[in-house]
């Protein structure tokens, strides 16, 4: 494993993949307009599968890393996100949301490592909750409670991927996210014809356009190959704590492009949720680096 700073080669991959992430919440919005949100997801991770899986080796990890990482960013992740998405929380607010995902991805890694929780990760822990709490007190506004729970387990289900990924060690990221998603796709596909059912599902692609398709395939390949590949390459090279609090850009990006992009209003209180969560995932980020001061000790004159 690499040190524990990000070389400036990776810090920009890192940054790449934030921004890509930040802005594909306004694509997936796009999405949502003419599909069903399984639907939606389950052909993300089609165009993810095929046709690279005939070209690239399955990776040498344990199949159980492969099905868990696959259910967790495919059903886990972008399942609940989608459903959440689809009129119950706003691509701002939910850009913002998600980034529990590095509690979780922390919390995570200490439950496998043994490490005991400090006292300043409670902290920035309490100030993401404040965040959460302040957009759950406006209720109906951008985001229901229902949204931010879903969310919220999408959320979880990162964190999982990402514990997933790290424990796989150094494998072709590629060919990792591009076999994981074999496990993806069943559930999904099953789920949107249970929940979604297959009259909605015609519609949905009867209804798509060349800019549904693009869409498609801008999370397939941009969101999912790339996105997801370089950070699983990260979480193999470097500590979870030092590439995961990298996601604290995804809800300015988010945030930015939803305003911009589609005139999604940024109201005080929305800011200030903002500033809480963020605030929560810098201390977490900033507090951690910190080298504590040598006092020195005074000389002793002998007597």
């Amino acid at each position: 494993m690499s040190g524990s700073s990000l070389s400036v080669r990776d810090l920009l991959l890192a940054l790449a993949v934030v921004f890509v992430w930040g802005t594909n919440f306004v694509v997936i919005r796009l999405g949502l307009n003419a599909l069903p949100p399984l639907l939606f997801a389950s052909l993300r991770f089609t165009f993810v599968l095929v046709p690279l899986v005939f070209f690239l080796l399955r990776p040498n990890v344990p199949m159980s890393n492969l099905v868990l990482y696959g259910l967790a960013i495919g059903l886990g992740q972008f399942g609940l996100l989608f459903i959440a998405m689809n009129g119950l929380i706003s691509p701002g607010l939910a850009s913002l949301v998600v980034q529990m995902q590095v509690f979780f991805t922390i919390g995570l890694s200490m439950l496998r490592t043994g490490e005991r929780l400090k006292p300043f990760q409670l902290a920035a822990f309490a100030l993401a909750i404040a965040g959460m709490a302040v957009i759950v007190a406006h209720n109906g506004k951008g985001a229901t409670i229902g949204g931010v729970l879903l969310t919220v387990g999408a959320a979880a289900g990162w964190a999982v991927a990402n514990q997933c990924s790290k424990e796989a060690g150094k494998v072709n990221a590629l060919a990792y996210v591009v076999w994981a998603s074999l496990f993806s796709l069943p559930p999904l596909y099953l789920l949107s014809l249970w929940r979604e059912g297959w009259p909605a599902i015609a519609a949905g692609l009867s209804q798509a356009t060349p800019t549904t398709w693009a869409v498609i395939l801008w999370q397939s390949v941009g969101n999912t190959m790339f996105g997801y590949g370089v950070w699983a390459w990260l979480l193999a090279r470097y500590p979870a704590a030092t590439v995961s609090p990298m996601t604290l850009l995804v809800p300015v990006f988010g945030m930015g492009a939803s305003a911009l992009v589609l005139g999604e209003p940024l109201e005080s209180w929305k800011i200030l949720a903002g500033l809480l969560v963020m605030s929560g995932l810098a201390l977490n980020l900033f507090w951690g680096r910190r080298k504590p001061k040598l006092i020195p000790i005074p000389e002793q004159s002998t007597p």
